[in-house]
C-alpha cells in the first residue's frame, strides 16, 4: 500500500501576499489611465504633460508627508534621484521614439523590459531567477508581443527604435532600483524626490525636443491633476510593495497593464483582435505559472514554516 505522503505533488501554488495584491490593484489603475493619457495628448505635448502630471503627483505626496520631509537624508535624496532619472528616461525616450515609429512597434520594443529585469539582476547583481519565474517571464513576453501585433516586430535599429530600446532598459532599471532601495528608505520621502525629479527633467526636455507649450486648458489641468493623483498612488504603492516582492515577480504583475488597458478600452467601445486576446491570456498564465513552486521549493517552504512554528 502506498502512503499518501510518498508521492507529493511536484508543483504547488504559493499564496498571493498583501503586497502582491496591492501591485495587482495599482496595475489595474495604471491600465485604466491609458485612455485619459490619449485624451490629454490632444491638448498638450507629451513632455510638458508628463512634467505637469508628475509635478501634481509630487505635490500630492508632499502634502500628505510634509512633516516627514524634514527628515530627508542624503541617501534618500540620491535614491529618489536615481529612480526619478530612470522613470524620466523610460517615459521620455519612449515618447521620443513615438515621434518616428508606430505605436505597435513601440509597444513591442518596450515589452523587452520584461526579460531585461531578470537579465539585469543576473548580470549586475548576480541573482539568477528560479525555474518557474523564468517560464513566467517567457510567457509574459510572448503575450506582450502578441498584444503589440505582428507589425511591431520589425526592427531596423533606427534612431526611434534605439531610443525606445533604451527606454525599456530604463523601465527595467526603475523596477530593480525600487526593490534595491525599498527596505532602506522612507517610502513617502523617496517618492516625493523621485516624482519631483521626473517632473523637472520632463520640463527640461521640452526645449531640446522642440515641443510647443500648450495654451491654458481646464481639460489639461483637470486631467493632469487626476493622473497625478493616480501616479502618486502608483509610485507610493510600488515603493512600499517592492520591499517584499522581488523585481522579477513585480515585473510579471506589471506586465498585466496592457491587459487592463484593453479591458477598459473594450468597455469604452474598442475591439481587440483575437491574437491580442491570446496575448492577454498568456500574460495571465504567466502570473499563475510564476506562483507555482517546484517540489524542492515546497520542501524548503515547509521546513521554514516548521522552524517558525517550533520557535
Amino acid at each position: 500500500m502506498t502512503s499518501q505522503n510518498s508521492s507529493p505533488t511536484p508543483l504547488r501554488f504559493s499564496r498571493f501576499s498583501k503586497a502582491e495584491c496591492v501591485l495587482v490593484l495599482i496595475t489595474m489603475v495604471w491600465g485604466g489611465t491609458f485612455l485619459l493619457v490619449q485624451h490629454a495628448m490632444t491638448v498638450s505635448g507629451p513632455m510638458f504633460f508628463v512634467g505637469l502630471r508628475f509635478a501634481a503627483a509630487a505635490c500630492i505626496v508632499a502634502l500628505f508627508s510634509w512633516r516627514h520631509l524634514r527628515e530627508l537624508t542624503l541617501f534618500e535624496l540620491k535614491a529618489g534621484a536615481f529612480i526619478g532619472v530612470a522613470i524620466m528616461l523610460g517615459y521620455g525616450l519612449q515618447t521620443v521614439g513615438l515621434q518616428t515609429i508606430p505605436s505597435s512597434q513601440s509597444a513591442f520594443i518596450t515589452a523587452l523590459y520584461v526579460p531585461f529585469v531578470p537579465l539585469l539582476q543576473w548580470l549586475v547583481l548576480g541573482r539568477r531567477p528560479g525555474l518557474m519565474p523564468s517560464i513566467g517571464i517567457m510567457l509574459a513576453f510572448a503575450g506582450l508581443m502578441l498584444l503589440s501585433g505582428p507589425s511591431g516586430a520589425e526592427l531596423n535599429f533606427s534612431p526611434g527604435e534605439i531610443a525606445t530600446l533604451i527606454s525599456a532598459i530604463a523601465i527595467a532599471a526603475e523596477i530593480i532600483l525600487i526593490s534595491t532601495y525599498a527596505g532602506q528608505v522612507d517610502v513617502r520621502r523617496v517618492t516625493v524626490v523621485q516624482l519631483a525629479t521626473t517632473s523637472v527633467l520632463s520640463f527640461l526636455l521640452v526645449v531640446p525636443t522642440g515641443e510647443l507649450l500648450p495654451d491654458f486648458s481646464w481639460t489639461l489641468l483637470v486631467t493632469a491633476l487626476g493622473l497625478g493623483a493616480a501616479s502618486a498612488a502608483i509610485q507610493v504603492a510600488m515603493n512600499w510593495a517592492q520591499k517584499s516582492v522581488s523585481p522579477t515577480r513585480a515585473t510579471l504583475i506589471y506586465a498585466g497593464e496592457p491587459v487592463w488597458a484593453g479591458i477598459v478600452g473594450r468597455i469604452a467601445g474598442e475591439r481587440l483582435p483575437a491574437i491580442a486576446l491570446v496575448g492577454a491570456g498568456l500574460i495571465v498564465a504567466a502570473v499563475i505559472v510564476s506562483e507555482l513552486k517546484t517540489k524542492g521549493k515546497v520542501a524548503e517552504a515547509e521546513a521554514e514554516l516548521e522552524q517558525e512554528t517550533q520557535g
